[in-house]
């Protein structure tokens, strides 16, 4: 049987595509989807049969191999996240002195530290 990466696959509209590793796209309706398995995670490794279907291959049948790491498993130690905390706290300490000047800091500058204090948060929420 073929295997390959999921590309994407909608839930909401049924359906998605797989890349084949030897090359090509599949599509993946929702009824070759294993029994109890209601979506597909991008990047995870599936082997599926195939048939000739009206606008290519379709998947008859899918197996998922093994899904792609989770994020969640990929938590930072306590102690890296508080060098974080603490260089997120000097960055807003440089940009509480320019508001205090009235200055707002630059949007290049806001931007990315927007970026920072997400990341943080997300690292906090777990």
């Amino acid at each position: 049987m073929p295997t390959g990466k999921v590309k994407f696959y909608d839930k909401a509209k049924g359906f998605g595509f797989v890349a084949r590793d030897d090359g090509g796209d599949v599509f993946v309706p929702q009824s070759a989807l294993p029994e109890g398995v209601q979506e597909l995670v991008a990047g995870a490794r599936v082997e599926f049969g195939v048939a000739a279907g009206k606008r290519g291959e379709q998947a008859l049948s899918l197996t998922v191999l093994d899904a792609p790491p989770s994020l969640a498993t990929a938590r930072r130690p306590a102690e890296e996240l508080q060098v974080m905390v603490e260089d997120t706290i000097k960055l807003l300490e440089g940009v509480q002195g320019s508001l205090r000047r009235g200055k707002r800091p630059d949007p290049d500058g806001a931007k990315r530290l927007g970026a920072i204090l997400r990341a943080v948060a997300s690292e906090l929420e777990g």
